[in-house]
């Protein structure tokens, strides 16, 4: 008997990955490839929209060429979020994608926030939270003051997961909570925060549930006729995909990026988190940082030594033995600091300091970001988990693992499935269809754990001071990593 399937997508920061699911959740098949993302000068990061095609009609030529794809049943999309594509009347894209990290629009994105009062940031979203770099607006802004030749021929500005939905299925369409920022607390669309870049309000894509249809796959291409889901942003699938079933549960995903949450009925703004509009009925207070898995991989490059080797030389240290202290704000910082300007520290190197007593760094300067956020979750959240749901690319080293259970004190609980964004965005797509109740019941029935990591609680003490140390490490070279951006970078408007 011919089994239902279900596809997932999640178009990354560093590579489209995708799998053909049972509905079951267990993995028929998958596929994953990378492409280049291009830094230039002046904070630009890019990326070419054509390569999320090519990697997702190549998995979807995959899946075909080895299964009876007659039995799929839905397809779903998610991607990173605060990646911005802008995209003519016919669809095609104007300019590479302007990525979640980058920051020529810094300067549009101060003067955008000094003039968005206070109040109304509180009665929009519930707290004043700031308009950064990567916010949608502060990219229309840039682009209709630096390139208007794109901006006026741009029809929409696009998520990675709707420019690619538009390419399936030929419809433009988007959802609430990926837009978030340009929503307010009713996952309604806000006039007044449009009207500070004219054009703004025509430009931004029809918004409907994720758990919407956005259409059918065109005729021509494999899983023809297969109904697509609206989906949602990388966080959100993430936290269905590792298991996070309701108020009380609280998420950790780690990719290129990483992202901390929980699910809380309470709310109690807390300086740099963002608490989501309540969205069938789970309210999420997150906290993203800029930089996660890339830390280790930027490590990788500069030592020579694969990320695995260096967690190994990690496994075999003395931890009672020093090591430098590290902070990880490589490309800035988000959550909970949102400082676009912070950069990358090491700060204790002694000479008897290697690759291993770096990357040690490395991996405790994450986790010790990750802490400063939980920090702000649980005050925003008015409450404490004793576990974490984790997952996610970042989480494949158990010693890693270990150092940030150890940091935050935490049980971390690791789901099997290594891409959760892509379980998540398969289960959005079943609910959309019909073929699962809702999102509590699709992901009770698609999540599996494999890995409990349990605090040591003789290094609690030790990581206490060392987090202390990391915070005000942060506070006492802001003002010189700052002078030394601006040294370096020209003014942009």
């Amino acid at each position: 008997m011919a089994q239902e399937m279900l596809i997932g997508v999640d178009v990354g920061t560093t590579s489209v990955k995708a799998i053909l699911f049972d509905i079951a959740g267990g993995v028929v098949d998958r596929y994953a490839k990378p492409y280049e993302t291009v830094h230039g000068k002046h904070g630009v990061v890019e990326q070419d929209p054509e390569l999320w095609m090519k990697h997702i009609f190549a998995a979807l030529s995959k899946f075909a060429a080895n299964h009876d794809l007659t039995e799929v049943r839905a397809l779903g999309l998610t991607s990173q979020v605060n990646t911005h594509l802008f995209v003519d009347e016919s669809g095609e894209a104007l300019a590479p994608a302007i990525v979640w990290q980058d920051g020529r629009c810094a300067e549009a994105a101060a003067r955008l926030d000094e003039k968005v009062p206070v109040e109304d940031r509180v009665r929009w979203w519930g707290a004043p939270r700031p308009i950064d770099a990567s916010h949608c607006m502060s990219r229309m802004s840039w682009m209709s003051q630096n390139q208007p030749y794109i901006w006026e021929k741009t029809r929409w500005v696009m998520l990675p997961k709707d420019y690619c939905i538009q390419r399936l299925t030929g419809e433009a369409v988007s959802d609430q909570i990926g837009n978030l920022g340009l929503v307010d607390a009713a996952l309604s669309p806000i006039p007044d925060l449009f009207a500070h870049v004219p054009g703004a309000a025509e430009r931004v894509v029809p918004l409907a549930p994720m758990t919407a249809i956005a259409g059918k796959v065109r005729d021509g291409l494999p899983c023809a006729g297969v109904p697509v889901a609206v989906g949602t942003m990388d966080a959100w699938a993430g936290m269905f995909g590792i298991g996070v079933p309701g108020a009380g549960h609280a998420m950790y995903l780690s990719g290129t990026s990483e992202v901390l949450g929980i699910l809380s009925d309470a709310v109690k703004p807390s300086p740099g988190v963002i608490v989501f509009p309540s969205y069938d009925g789970l309210t999420l207070h997150a906290g993203p940082t800029q930089s996660g898995g890339e830390s280790l991989n930027w490590c990788s490059r500069l030592l020579g030594h694969p990320p695995e080797m260096l967690a190994r030389k990690v496994e075999a240290l003395d931890f009672d033995a020093p090591a430098p202290l590290f902070l990880p704000h490589l490309q800035g910082e988000r959550a909970p600091l949102w400082d676009i300007h912070a950069r990358g520290t090491f700060l204790g190197i002694d000479s008897s300091a290697g690759p291993a007593e770096i990357a040690r760094g490395v991996m405790e300067g994450v986790a010790c970001s990750a802490r400063w956020v939980q920090e702000r979750l649980e005050v925003s959240a008015d409450m404490t988990p004793d576990a974490i749901n984790c997952g996610g690319g970042g989480f494949k080293s158990d010693i890693w693992n270990q150092i940030r259970a150890n940091v935050l004190d935490k049980r971390l609980k690791r789901a099997s499935v290594g891409d959760p964004g892509v379980l998540g965005a398969a289960g959005i797509a079943a609910v959309a269809t019909g073929l699962m109740p809702d999102l509590s019941t699709a992901f009770a029935r698609l999540v599996q754990f494999d890995r409990v990591y349990e605090p040591d609680a003789a290094r609690r003490g030790h990581y206490d001071r060392l987090f202390d140390l990391y915070k005000q490490a942060y506070e006492s070279t802001k003002d010189l990593s700052h002078a030394l951006v601006g040294l370096h970078k020209p003014e942009i408007r």
